[in-house]
């Protein structure tokens, strides 16, 4: 840092400081002012007049306000604009104490607002050109006289346009600054809604895959004396179903690699076009269900095809955990007009104690679904049935928020 900017930053830093050394620099140039007779007929004006004790004593005391001028605008720029008007008036020759006036009114220009800057600059300007013009030298119109209303007028203009540029620029920091907290705002939203949807997908994959393994580790421990056939196909919908459980976790935990890693997964999120295999697993399980599809073979958006798997998946998960080893369930997808209702049934008696039963306690899996649900701007309802049983029904609308940010763009 140059020793300029070093002294820039001092004075910065310290403004009476500051202050005080633009009076001492004021009160030099009245002083050798008053030495100039704009008025002498010799071609060197300089030493043809000399200040009284008078114009002395009003310019140091004019400067001398000007310290203050930060603090107590207003104050000082009355205060200059009295020594000005005594020097007008008892003045002869006249010293330049309209020069620390001028220095007042920038000043007072710069720091207040527009009207003001109106109302005290005219009278500042009408008071001190006014009273040079009736007691200053003739004619009226004389270059003193003149002078004093051109710089009273150019140190209000420029004030106002400094004022003005400082408002400006303090206006474009706030709005940068604002626009840097919404973006840091809207960051956070989005991380915090996609740890809530991989948890969701977490949940949504360990509880169906863990259900899977539990019931059919609980069969083949079951049948391993008696039926060891039958317990070492258990065992190997077990491993099946461990092997579905790492891959999904691969690949949801996958996620929050970094993009240029070579271990990121590339194969899509899973959606209807797998809910064969999805009904299969269960049916492995002992699971009997049915599936119904009248959706038309339409192409879902992905965020939808997702949130309609995992909520199968999710319900089916339940009936195996809560509605009992008989239990049957059946599985609807149908396309009505904009959206796809997806309705999970079920005839096992629950315990409404259970967690995910509809019960009081209600579990983490029924209410991932509904945030699911909801992310995408549907609606999901569950209940027991009349005559026993338990009923998942989501509506999913196909040209929601986030299927709409998915679809390409037309041509």
């Amino acid at each position: 840092m140059s020793t300029l900017q070093r002294t820039r930053t001092w004075l910065t830093a310290h403004p009476l400081a500051l202050d005080a050394a633009l009076a001492l620099g004021v009160l030099t140039c009245m002083v050798a002012g008053s030495f100039v007779d704009p008025h002498a007929q010799h071609p060197d004006k300089w030493g043809t007049r000399t200040p009284d004790a008078v114009g002395i004593t009003l310019m140091v005391l004019a400067a001398a306000t000007l310290v203050a001028r930060r603090r107590s605008p207003l104050p000082v720029l009355a205060a200059t604009s009295v020594l000005t008007l005594t020097e007008l008036v008892t003045g002869d020759p006249r010293a330049p104490v309209a020069m620390a006036a001028v220095i007042a009114l920038y000043t007072v220009a710069s720091t207040t607002d527009r009207p003001t800057t109106w109302r005290v600059g005219l009278l500042t300007m009408t008071a001190l050109t006014a009273t040079a013009m009736l007691v200053g030298p003739a004619p009226w119109y004389d270059q003193e006289n003149i002078g004093i209303f051109a710089w009273t007028g150019m140190a209000a203009t420029a004030g106002d346009a400094v004022r003005s540029r400082r408002a400006f620029v303090a206006a474009i920091r706030e709005r940068a600054e604002r626009a840097e907290r919404t973006r840091e705002e809207e960051a956070r939203r989005r991380v915090a809604e996609e740890r809530l949807r991989i948890a969701r997908d977490l949940h949504d994959v360990v509880a169906h895959h863990i259900a899977l393994v539990n019931v059919q580790a609980g069969v083949a421990a079951h049948v391993m004396d008696k039926r060891p056939d039958q317990a070492k196909e258990a065992l190997a919908h077990v491993r099946e179903a461990s092997r579905s459980a790492l891959g999904e976790l691969r690949a949801t935990v996958g996620l929050l690699r970094q993009s240029g890693d070579p271990e990121a997964p590339t194969e899509p999120a899973p959606g209807l076009t797998r809910l064969g295999e999805l009904v299969g697993t269960f049916h492995s399980a002992g699971l009997a269900v049915d599936v119904v599809r009248a959706d038309e073979g339409s192409t879902l958006p992905a965020a939808v095809d997702l949130a309609a798997y995992r909520v199968i998946q999710e319900a089916l998960t339940n009936v195996q955990k809560h509605a009992g080893t008989q239990a049957k369930a059946e599985v609807s997808v149908v396309r009505v007009g904009p959206n796809v209702e997806i309705t999970v049934l079920d005839d096992g008696a629950r315990n409404p104690g259970d967690p995910d039963s509809g019960g009081a306690g209600g579990g983490h899996g029924l209410l991932g679904m509904r945030e699911r649900v909801t992310a995408l701007g549907g609606t999901l309802t569950t209940g027991p049935r009349y005559g026993g049983g338990f009923r998942v029904h989501a509506i999913l609308p196909l040209t929601s928020r986030t299927a709409r940010a998915e679809a390409p763009a037309r041509p």
